[in-house]
């Protein structure tokens, strides 16, 4: 079910509360603006009309692959939709990012309640922040002038759906070669801010099958991230 608002605070956090009501797997829930967007660590997501805003909620099912690797379900689907639209190439950036030659179009922020995973996603479509510390950009920016939020927001929940059949069905394998073919290319140069604020630098080797980022350090040896910011060198 598909279910727009003008106005919320979150629409992930609208999900997390009819998640715990008993809310049906499938549902969506677009806003046309958040007062109170969120992107991953806390940080606050920019929410001005005419972008695209909306959550799912996915129930959890014992033969489902671990939760936290619906993020590349989310980021397969994004990338689905964006891609065709846009003049630069559009390449997935571990964990939850979406850019467009280098610059960021879209978001993913993946919670929790109970058996249900809230999957919130946020595209740039008519406009994009500006005096960031890194590139942005959006839709129209790259040429997609005709771009709506309600037909993204529409054709989203097909792919999101298409991936989530995938996952649930074959497992994570599937999911992981398409994301890979789409990711950052291997060898990126890379350096990840954890979340105790350590940095580690490194070149991307791979994704394991648990979904994780597997970086090559300049000693030959591998280290696995759980969590944690990517710049791309």
């Amino acid at each position: 079910m598909l279910r727009f608002v003008e106005e919320t605070g979150s629409t992930n956090a609208d999900m997390l509360v009819l998640a715990e009501q008993g809310g049906a797997d499938g549902s969506w829930l677009r806003a046309g603006r958040q007062l109170g967007g969120k992107g991953r660590m806390g940080r606050a997501w920019e929410s001005p009309d005419g972008n695209l805003y909306c959550s799912t909620l996915v129930r959890l099912q014992p033969t489902n692959p671990l939760p936290h690797t619906l993020a590349l379900v989310a980021a397969n689907a994004v990338h689905a939709l964006v891609a065709p639209l846009c003049m630069g190439q559009a390449r997935i950036k571990w964990p939850n990012d979406i850019l467009i030659d280098g610059a960021k179009i879209a978001g993913i922020l993946l919670e929790r309640a109970g058996d249900a995973i809230v999957v919130g996603i946020g595209i740039n479509v008519v406009g994009h922040p500006v005096g960031l510390d890194r590139p942005v950009t959006s839709l129209t920016a790259q040429g997609a002038a005709d771009a709506t939020a309600e037909a993204l927001y529409e054709r989203l929940a097909q792919l999101f759906s298409h991936w989530l059949s995938i996952w649930r069905a074959q497992g994570l394998d599937p999911i992981r070669t398409h994301w890979l073919l789409n990711a950052h290319p291997l060898g990126t140069p890379m350096r990840v801010i954890q979340p105790d604020g350590s940095e580690v630098e490194g070149a991307f080797d791979t994704l394991d099958r648990q979904g994780m980022l597997i970086l090559r350090l300049a000693n030959g040896q591998s280290r696995a991230i759980h969590a944690g910011d990517i710049i791309l060198s």
